[in-house]
């Protein structure tokens, strides 16, 4: 890639900017965390698989026609 291209100074400006990062990473290390405290989890102890333990195996989209268009 050539030095001068606009691709190569962005990629080479982020790169050098997380390089030379101090606070930040320790910041990005807490972000990633807690996303992950989120996303797995959150999803495992609040939000269980509703669908897989009140319907038959391979009859998963029929049960949720039927709870749809329950009135």
């Amino acid at each position: 890639m050539n030095k001068k291209s606009f691709l190569y100074r962005v990629f080479d400006l982020y790169y050098d900017g997380f390089r030379h990062m101090t606070l930040g990473k320790t910041l990005w290390a807490v972000i990633i965390v807690k996303l992950a405290v989120i996303f797995l989890v959150l999803k495992l102890f609040f939000f269980p698989d509703f669908i897989k333990q009140h319907a038959e195996e391979g009859k998963e989209s029929d049960f949720v026609a039927t709870q749809i268009l329950k009135q």
